[in-house]
C-alpha cells in the first residue's frame, strides 16, 4: 500500500500558512488510470506521483485535470525527496526538465512562464483591495490579483477556478508568470500566510522557492 505524504509548501518562517500538497514517493504503485480519481479523492489543490525518484520523473494532478507544470508541487517534491530519499537536481514533469535545489531552509525550482497555465494577473491599487475580493477580477476563471506592499513585496490572491480550485493558498506557477511579467525579484505574500520567493533568471527561467513542512504520512489504499 503506497504512502501519502501531506506537506505544506511556501510556509511562513514560523511554520504557519503554506499550501497543502499530497505526494506519493512511490508513485509507480498507483496505476496510471487511477491517478486522476485518487487526486480527486484526496481533494488537495495538487497531488504528485513520483514515478522514478532518482531521475525526478513525476506526474501532477489537480482534483480535475493533470497539469504539465505546477510550482508548489515541484517545490514540495524537491524538498521531500531531499528529506526522505536523495536530493535531485532536476525534476521531470510533463512540461520538461525543471532545475531544483536547496538553499538553507528553502527548496527552489525554476520553470518557464509558458509552461504554466495562462494565468491573467490584475494589479490593484492597494493590498486592502486585494483582501476585499470575493472572486477574481472580471469573473475570470484563471487569474490572480496583486498590489504592492513595498518595492519588492506584493500581496496576492489567486483564483484557478478552471483547474477545479476556487482559491489557492499559494500558487507557484502563477508566481512564475508574475515574475516574468514584473522582471524583478519578489516576495509574494499569498493566501492566509504563505510566502513565495521569486527570482527571474537571465536564461528565461523564473525560480521560485520557499519553506516546506511535513504534516502527515499515511497509508493510502488504491
Amino acid at each position: 500500500m503506497p504512502e501519502l505524504h501531506i506537506l505544506r509548501v511556501f510556509t511562513a518562517p514560523d511554520g504557519s500558512g503554506g499550501n497543502p500538497l499530497g505526494v506519493f514517493l512511490d508513485g509507480a504503485a498507483v496505476p496510471l488510470g487511477k491517478r486522476q480519481a485518487v487526486a480527486a479523492e484526496i481533494g488537495l489543490s495538487e497531488t504528485v506521483f513520483v514515478d522514478d525518484p532518482p531521475t525526478g520523473q513525476v506526474q501532477i494532478f489537480t482534483p480535475a485535470v493533470e497539469v504539465p507544470f505546477a510550482g508548489h508541487p515541484l517545490v514540495g517534491t524537491a524538498w521531500l525527496l531531499a528529506s526522505a530519499r536523495e536530493p535531485v537536481h532536476v525534476l521531470r514533469p510533463r512540461a520538461g526538465e525543471v532545475p531544483a535545489r536547496l538553499e538553507a531552509d528553502r527548496a527552489l525550482v525554476a520553470g518557464r512562464p509558458e509552461w504554466a497555465p495562462p494565468f491573467r494577473w490584475f494589479e490593484l491599487g492597494s493590498p486592502a483591495e486585494v483582501e476585499e475580493l470575493a472572486e477574481a477580477p472580471e469573473g475570470h476563471d484563471l487569474a490572480g490579483a496583486y498590489a504592492w506592499e513595498s518595492e519588492s513585496t506584493v500581496r496576492a490572491r489567486v483564483f484557478p477556478v478552471r483547474l477545479g480550485i476556487q482559491e489557492d493558498e499559494a500558487t507557484g506557477a502563477a508566481a512564475v508568470v508574475l515574475g516574468a511579467l514584473l522582471r524583478r525579484d519578489l516576495e509574494i505574500r499569498q493566501g492566509k500566510g504563505s510566502v513565495i520567493a521569486v527570482h527571474p533568471r537571465p536564461d528565461g527561467l523564473v525560480e521560485i522557492g520557499g519553506r516546506v513542512r511535513l504534516d502527515e504520512v499515511r497509508a493510502f489504499g488504491v
